[in-house]
C-alpha cells in the first residue's frame, strides 16, 4: 500500500512577510564580503560608502523618486523617523492605519473614513499621515486626489508604502514615503524614509546626512536594491487570482471586505460567518496553510481588528475574519486548495 505523500505547506501570508528574492540573498552575501564601516575615512570605509550609494541610486531609479532616501531598519522606524520628527504643529491620520502609525499618533485627529476604509475627509494645513494600501482589507486609499486638498491647503502628506513599494506605483505627490524591504522579497530589517525635501524634518546629527543614527546596514541595503530591481510581471497574474479567490469566497457563501473598494491584488480579507478566525487559523495550520488575522502583526495574539471597528464591523463579525496574501510565487494551483478547505470548514459551520 503507497502512503500518501503530504503536500507542501502553502504560504499565504506575504502581507506579513514574503520570501527573501533570489537576487536579494545574492547581494546580502556580496555585502557581507565588504563588511567596513561606510562612515569610516580609510580605503575601507571609501569602498563601503561607494556600494552604499550606489545602491541609494538604484533604489531611487527602481522606484521613480527624485528625493532623499533614509535608510532605517524598516517601516516602523521610518513611520517613527518621518511624524517623530517632522516640522508640522498638528498631525492627523485616519483610524484605518498600520500600529506603528496609530501609536505614533495617539492624541491625534483621526479622519472620517467611508464604510470601505476609504479617507473622505482632509484637515487645512496639518501633516497627514496616510496609508496607500491597508495592511488588512488591501484597500488603496485615493492619495493623488487627497495630496491635491492637503498641498492646497499648505499640509503635508506622509504616506506608508510598506504595503504598495514594489508592486505598485508609489504615491509621487507625497512629502514622505515609508517602506520596508522585507514586503517585497528584500531581507527584514532593513527600509527607508523617502523624503521630498529634506526641509520638513528636523535633524538629529549622526548618519544619514544627519537625520538617522547608527551604522547603515550595508548588506541589508544591497538586498533591498536588488529586491526592487526584481521583475514584477507577476502582479498582474495575482490579480486574475484574488478575483478567482473573492469569487469562490462569495459563492461558499463568505463575506469579501471592503469589496467595493479599490484594492491591491495581493491583499485579501474574508469572513466566514459562523467559524471564528482563531478556529480557521488553527485548522488551515493544521491543513498546511498560512494565513493570518485581525491585528496580530506586531504581538502574534488575536485581537478584534481596529480597522475593521472603524469601519463599522461588529466585534463579533470581525472576529470571523482572516486575511490572505499573495506573493510571485502564488498560483491558480494554490487558491484551488485554499478555496477547497475553505469551502470543508464553511460547510461545517452550516
Amino acid at each position: 500500500m503507497t502512503e500518501a505523500v503530504p503536500l507542501p505547506r502553502l504560504y499565504l501570508d506575504h502581507a506579513a512577510t514574503t520570501p527573501v528574492c533570489e537576487g536579494a540573498r545574492l547581494a546580502v552575501a556580496e555585502g557581507f564580503q565588504h563588511w567596513a564601516n561606510p562612515s569610516s575615512p580609510h580605503a575601507d570605509g571609501r569602498a563601503a560608502r561607494a556600494m552604499l550609494e550606489d545602491a541609494r541610486a538604484r533604489i531611487c531609479r527602481a522606484l521613480d523618486w527624485d528625493g532623499a532616501v533614509i535608510f532605517t531598519s524598516g517601516a516602523s522606524e521610518a513611520i517613527a523617523l518621518g511624524l517623530g520628527r517632522a516640522r508640522a504643529e498638528r498631525v492627523v491620520t485616519s483610524p484605518v492605519e498600520h500600529d506603528a502609525v496609530l501609536r505614533m499618533t495617539a492624541d491625534a485627529t483621526r479622519l472620517a473614513v467611508d464604510g470601505d476604509g476609504v479617507v473622505r475627509e482632509t484637515v487645512a494645513g496639518a501633516l497627514h499621515a496616510i496609508q496607500h494600501v491597508n495592511n488588512e482589507t488591501g484597500v488603496i486609499q485615493p492619495v493623488a486626489t487627497l495630496a491635491a486638498e492637503i498641498h492646497g491647503t499648505g499640509g503635508t502628506l506622509f504616506v506608508d508604502c510598506a504595503q504598495s513599494a514594489g508592486k505598485i506605483a508609489l504615491p509621487m505627490d507625497a512629502d514622505m514615503i515609508a517602506l520596508s524591504a522585507h514586503k517585497f522579497g528584500g531581507p527584514p530589517g532593513v527600509g527607508a524614509l523617502l523624503v521630498k525635501d529634506l526641509a520638513v524634518l528636523s535633524p538629529v546629527g549622526g548618519q544619514e546626512r544627519g537625520y538617522r543614527g547608527g551604522t547603515e546596514n550595508v548588506p541589508g541595503v544591497l538586498g533591498m536594491a536588488a529586491a526592487l530591481e526584481e521583475n514584477r510581471d507577476w502582479m498582474a497574474g495575482v490579480a486574475g487570482l484574488r478575483t478567482l479567490l473573492d469569487s469562490g469566497i462569495r459563492e461558499a457563501g463568505g463575506i469579501v471586505v471592503a469589496d467595493a473598494a479599490e484594492r491591491i491584488a495581493t491583499i485579501a480579507s474574508y469572513r466566514m460567518p459562523g467559524v471564528s478566525a482563531r478556529v480557521q487559523l488553527i485548522r488551515f495550520d493544521m491543513a498546511g496553510v498560512s494565513v493570518s488575522a485581525g491585528a496580530a502583526c506586531s504581538s502574534g495574539t488575536l485581537k478584534t481588528s481596529p480597522v475593521l471597528s472603524a469601519i463599522g464591523w461588529r466585534a463579533e463579525d470581525a472576529d470571523e475574519v482572516i486575511r490572505v496574501s499573495f506573493g510571485p510565487q502564488t498560483s491558480a494551483g494554490d487558491i484551488d486548495r485554499f478555496l477547497h478547505l475553505w469551502q470543508s470548514l464553511a460547510g461545517g459551520a452550516a
